[in-house]
């Protein structure tokens, strides 16, 4: 994460320069090689210099959303992020399907992985490699990815007049600095504030669901939680291919997130008195109650993604997205630490008059999405005019 927070605004101005399709190909390629390296690990600080390396040589996020709305006309741009977040559920549900079933092959396989073969030495390489040959596999169906910067340009026009003014205006707003463009600072700043939410959340959903009752918690077992967050990822593929498109159509990307964070904080205020429920009806609700948050942020996050691109010209999307991805890097990297230390101070305070153990919790969860909600309205949220293409 670090890594990534220092080069992503790097990785997005080299995009705008030299193309879209350079930095995605550099990237899968980095990946496959320091994930590898990664398997490969003989000692703790390999292992992190090549996780660090992994995220600062790796500049996909920026261009990629930048990639998803100019291959789409602008009727389906609000799909074409929808499958970028779809992507990363997919990623949910079998990523750590990867790691459980293949770490430790020797022990877990033994007839089929000898305790003396590479995979005796290094137990977790199983699980790398079987991800770096899907990274090969996309870097070779990169060759037929075409390239979008410069693709739309506009087209001469009888009224050589119309077509100088459309020149100057985008031109003004090429030169103008992203830092001083409000309307994309605004959308990078609600992005990051529900990226921290979500972050903290998922800290804090782990820890409070393995908790003993007598603590506040639900009491499950590790292995209950990853069911839920299993079915949770599952549940956001569904919404963002089939239901997403729909609602920010009808709504429109700022009042689809407001209605978001209003029902998310209506959502957390129900979380305390789950521990009261017997088990059968536990899992249901829990479950219904985990996909129903997921949801409401990846609405959120998916519309700042439609604001950020519609407040600069392409010449400057990946940029912008590249500079998005730096700030969020950096507030994710501190969402756990923060959520964790919180946590630990409230199961101390498990008979306090106000707001017991878990449920300052999430009533100082709820205090952040209100400033997600606050952020939505003017005068902190300007929304951009549709900027042209080219």
């Amino acid at each position: 994460m670090l890594g990534r927070a220092l080069t992503s605004t790097a990785w997005g101005m080299i995009a705008d320069r030299i193309g879209r399709k350079p930095v995605i190909i550099l990237s899968i390629i980095s990946t496959l090689l320091f994930n590898t390296l990664f398997g490969l690990s003989v000692n703790y600080w390999m292992a992190i210099a090549t996780r660090f390396l992994l995220g600062s040589l790796n500049g996909l996020l920026g261009p990629i959303r930048a990639y998803a709305v100019e291959v789409c006309r602008t009727e389906h741009q609000a799909i074409g992020l929808t499958l970028v977040s779809t992507s990363w559920a997919i990623g949910l549900i079998i990523g750590p399907a990867i790691g459980g079933y293949l770490a430790q092959p020797v022990e877990k396989y033994p007839k089929l992985f000898p305790a003396n073969s590479i995979f005796g030495r290094f137990p977790y390489f199983l699980p790398c490699l079987c991800v770096s040959f899907f990274c090969l596999v996309i870097l070779i169906s990169c060759i037929w990815l075409p390239e979008t910067l410069h693709k739309h340009k506009l087209h001469k026009t009888e009224d050589q007049g119309i077509e100088d003014f459309a020149e100057q205006q985008n031109s003004s707003t090429t030169n103008k600095s992203l830092l001083k463009n409000w309307p994309l600072m605004s959308s990078i700043i609600l992005f990051c504030v529900t990226s921290f939410d979500d972050m903290a959340y998922t800290e804090i959903f782990s820890l409070w669901a393995e908790s003993d009752k007598k603590y506040g918690g639900l009491g499950f077992s590790s292995e209950d939680v990853g069911q839920v967050l299993a079915v949770t990822g599952a549940s956001i593929l569904l919404y963002q291919t089939f239901v997403y498109p729909r609602i920010v159509k009808v709504l429109g990307p700022v009042n689809a997130s407001r209605i978001a964070a209003i029902l998310s904080m209506v959502l957390l205020f129900t979380y305390p008195p789950m521990t009261h429920l017997s088990k059968p009806w536990l899992s249901v609700v829990v479950n219904i109650a985990s996909m129903l948050k997921n949801n409401l942020v990846v609405t959120v996050v998916t519309c700042s993604f439609i604001l950020q691109n519609n407040s600069v010209p392409q010449e400057q999307r990946a940029t912008a997205n590249g500079l998005a991805t730096t700030l969020m890097s950096f507030f994710k990297a501190f969402a756990p630490a923060g959520a964790g230390i919180v946590f630990s101070w409230a199961q101390k305070r498990q008979h306090a008059f106000l707001f017991p153990g878990d449920q300052m919790v999430f009533f100082l969860l709820d205090i952040v999405i209100f400033v997600e909600l606050i952020w939505t309205f003017k005068p902190f949220l300007a929304i951009p005019e549709q900027i042209p293409r080219s």
